[in-house]
């Protein structure tokens, strides 16, 4: 990220009352990008460069002070380990900007940026740790059952008895929010930055439509040269009632004008689905449709709009009253390969009570599941893939099957238990065929260089899965 940062004018209100923009160039293409004022006399104007070379810069903007600042810088190569943002890749997937595959294997932790350094420093090192390369979090704090502490930033000057100044914003919340950003970055984990949501009692969901667009344009200026970052326009989006359509159409068109760079879009449920056919939201981001059936949706989905599945709640691990937050880990699991095997990507969540009511879901800080370790088992059957990931194969009735067809197929029992399956393999080779305990995490050979009909022997438990890879020798 190219940063340029200038002095400028603080007077009067220069968060309404300044335009700054810049238009960088590499002498082939323009870009044009929005500039923010940062507090305390400074403005700033964030570039995330895509090509190495030579870049020039020219601002402009109605303050004499800021207009017509120019220069240059050389952008060099990628740094180790760093692939660029995230787009969609073969229709149904993800892949980084330079090509390199991304399989979106993420949690939720929604307010975890808005608690005290102690949780968040424990937030960062589990996420660094787990395998997990994405987590869900929430712009504005959230009000809601285990999540009633009153946070120490907000993003407006003022308080909720006070009333809000939301034509000027509070520099330091940006700022926090930012370097939380930019450590998940450092440890290679997307940001999903939710930016209105219903769970609320400060008056922030309900701030009225020149508000709104001010905060979500204030937010993509400073966040959309981040390299790591997603947009969620909204959770629950039909929670908000006092949104229509038409409010969530235009605040998706701002983030498409500030946000030069393309970063993945999307919008997430709590019931009815937004129309996913629409051109600006990148990929699906679903959240259950039953108490018990959500993954098992996702080759449909994929077929209905065409677009990469995530199902970003499908229900957490825990111990909570509430149905959505009480599966088992081998539930939650169970959801998690039955998303895999049909194309889709399903994340994970976490909702066990401890005495400080700070739940991983809501404020991250430590994660009691069974599940994380075996999701990222899962994670690596799924990167053994020829291509990186799976796609819907022909299934039998009773059992999916995913992966590249003839090459690497997984057949996926769920809470089924067979004590052995007769499987056609896929003409015109010969095939390794294991067994995994998707629970335990073994992997058994039980056959090599097979063809025809062959019959598999199974440990008749719950969460077993076939794999049949062509053999090589």
């Amino acid at each position: 990220m190219f940063e340029l940062e200038l002095s400028g004018p603080s007077e009067g209100n220069p968060f309404t009352d300044v335009e700054l923009h810049a238009e960088f160039s590499d002498g082939q293409r323009p870009v044009r990008v929005g500039g923010f004022y940062d507090g305390d006399g400074i403005w700033r104007v964030r570039f995330m460069p895509d090509a190495e070379g030579a870049w020039t810069f020219a601002t402009a903007s109605n303050s004499p002070d800021l207009h017509g600042r120019t220069g240059r810088f050389t952008c060099g190569p990628a740094a180790a380990g760093s692939h660029g943002p995230v787009r969609v890749a073969d229709r149904f997937h993800f892949a980084h900007a330079d090509g390199t595959r991304y399989l979106p294997f993420g949690t939720t932790a929604y307010a975890w940026t808005h608690q005290v350094e102690r949780l968040r420093e424990a937030t960062r090192r589990i996420l660094a740790e787990s395998g997990f390369n994405k987590v869900r979090m929430c712009l504005l704090p959230k009000s809601y059952q285990y999540n009633d502490n009153e946070p120490e930033l907000f993003p407006f000057p003022g308080s909720v008895e006070d009333g809000w100044d939301t034509t000027r914003f509070d520099p330091a919340f940006f700022r926090r929010f930012e370097e939380e950003v930019l450590a998940l970055r450092e440890s290679g984990i997307e940001a999903d930055v939710i930016l209105c949501h219903p769970y609320d009692r400060w008056g922030f969901a309900d701030l009225g439509a020149a508000a709104d667009d001010r905060l979500v344009r204030y937010t993509v200026r400073r966040l959309a040269a981040f390299a790591n970052v997603w947009w969620a326009t909204a959770n629950e989006y039909d929670l908000l009632g006092s949104k229509t359509e038409a409010d969530w159409e235009r605040l998706a068109a701002i983030v498409a004008e500030e946000d030069p760079f393309g970063h993945l879009r999307s919008i997430h449920n709590c019931g009815p689905f937004y129309d996913h056919s629409k051109p600006w939201i990148t990929h699906v981001s679903a959240q259950r449709q039953d108490v018990y059936r959500t993954a098992e949706y996702t080759d449909q989905w994929r077929e209905r709009w065409g677009k990469p599945v995530v199902v970003d709640e499908c229900g957490y691990e825990g111990d909570i009253d509430w149905g959505w937050g009480n599966l088992t880990g081998e539930e939650l699991l169970r959801r998690c390969w039955e998303g895999a095997v049909r194309g889709g990507y399903v994340q994970h969540g976490e909702t066990y009570v401890n005495d400080a009511e700070e739940l991983w879901w809501s404020k991250g800080g430590g994660l009691l599941g069974s599940s994380p370790e075996r999701i990222a088992f899962l994670r690596a059957v799924v990167e053994r893939s020829p291509t990186g990931v799976l796609d819907p194969l022909e299934s039998d009735w009773d059992a999916p099957r995913g992966g590249v067809a003839g090459e690497y197929e997984l057949i996926y029992f769920g809470f089924n238990r067979p004590r052995f399956r007769m499987i056609d393999l896929p003409e015109g080779g010969s095939f390794d065929v294991d067994v995994i305990d998707t629970w335990n995490m073994t992997v058994d050979r039980v056959a090599e260089d097979a063809t025809g009909e062959i019959r598999v022997d199974l440990p008749a438990r719950q969460y077993m899965a076939v794999r049949l890879t062509r053999a090589s020798r």
